[in-house]
């Protein structure tokens, strides 16, 4: 990567370059290929709880246990969602993404202290 990085003229990192480069290009799909999927199944969910708040009344409405309801549990449900993606994104970041990104990181500080 360091062939391509640099600006030969300015002597400066070429970011276009870097964002260009295969690793990078790597690391975004590796990141897209997380977040989209979980993504589009968190809004389903969502919507999914939406809509039966609208036209499910009696299903929501069940209670489950004393004034508890199906819809009071499925409503905390995409609390616990939220947080378990944002858990399962956490792992999967420090374990799949960071350090990809502190390669390409530690590179780009070599070429600039180097300038």
């Amino acid at each position: 990567m360091t062939d391509r990085i640099t600006d030969e003229s300015a002597g400066a990192i070429d970011y276009v370059a870097v964002e260009e480069s295969a690793r990078f290009q790597t690391l975004k799909r590796t990141q897209r290929s997380f977040i989209f999927p979980l993504a589009a199944l968190f809004l389903i969910w969502y919507f999914v709880y939406v809509l039966l708040g609208a036209y499910a009344t009696e299903f929501m409405g069940q209670r489950v246990w004393g004034d508890i309801t199906v819809g009071l549990l499925l409503g905390l449900g995409q609390f616990v969602t939220t947080f378990a993606i944002t858990m399962a994104y956490v792992a999967f970041a420090n374990r799949k993404l960071d350090p990809k990104a502190q390669e390409i990181r530690e590179e780009l500080e070599k070429v600039q202290a180097g300038a």
